[in-house]
């Protein structure tokens, strides 16, 4: 029987972001960022496994607590997303058929119901697929000075989150190396690079990646709010 693993990679330091420490140790109501994001991944009962992927290197982990059964820790990240994920799938030695859900770090809105229904959505679909968001606003094409050079429809365009679900056999191939695979910033990327289609199942917007500081605030009051009205349930 095939099993669904999450799989995190969190070897970034988060150079946009400006922290005194990776994104994914910052502070949120009292937890680390990336605290949240394996919480809700880890509460999804169709998932087998939560492993995280980091840096070798990474002094921060460590000062944290991680009260999850299901947590895995891999110290394998690699210098770029593509390889992080690789290394990550080559050391759980996962089977062919047994699906992976790679989500981002610092996606830590991501909200529990969202993964199950992807998983149950995609659970016979030949390819995979991810979590994505129609494009709500005009979309507008600039030049180099930032000007602009014209309109795009915007029917038909998502924007991609995360997690995305692959075989781990396919998505060990899509990710297989070279300048093509290294420079993809999601798996889709890569899997669309092998002529398949990935199954488009839509997200939400409140799972959002935290990239700046802005983010950070709206992540601790999105967390905020859904705590107080699990409490009122």
């Amino acid at each position: 029987m095939s099993r669904c693993v999450a799989l995190v990679p969190a070897g970034g330091v988060g150079s946009r972001f400006g922290a005194v420490c990776p994104k994914q140790y910052l502070d949120v109501n009292g937890l680390p960022l990336m605290a949240h994001t394996l919480s809700a991944l880890a509460a999804v009962p169709a998932i087998d496994l939560v492993a995280v992927v980091i840096a070798p290197d990474d002094t921060w982990f460590d000062s944290f607590d991680w009260p999850m059964e299901k947590l895995r820790v891999l110290r394998v990240g690699g210098a770029s997303r593509a390889e992080t994920v690789r290394n990550g799938l080559a050391a759980l030695g996962l089977a062919e058929g047994d699906w992976v859900l790679v989500h981002d770090a610092a996606r830590c809105c991501i909200d529990t119901a969202q993964v199950a229904r992807l998983i149950d959505t995609l659970a016979e679909d030949p390819v995979g697929g991810l979590l994505a968001l129609p494009v709500p606003d005009t979309v507008k094409e600039a030049d180099a000075a930032q000007r602009v050079r014209g309109t795009r429809p915007r029917d038909g365009l998502w924007l991609a989150q995360t997690p995305q679900m692959f075989r781990s056999g396919l998505l060990t191939r899509a990710l297989g190396g070279g300048a093509l695979a290294e420079s993809m910033t999601d798996e889709a990327s890569a899997i669309e690079a092998l002529g398949l289609s990935p199954r488009l199942v839509e997200g939400s917007a409140s799972n959002f990646k935290v990239t700046w500081p802005a983010d950070l605030v709206l992540a601790r009051a999105v967390l905020a709010g859904r705590k107080q009205t699990e409490g009122r349930e």
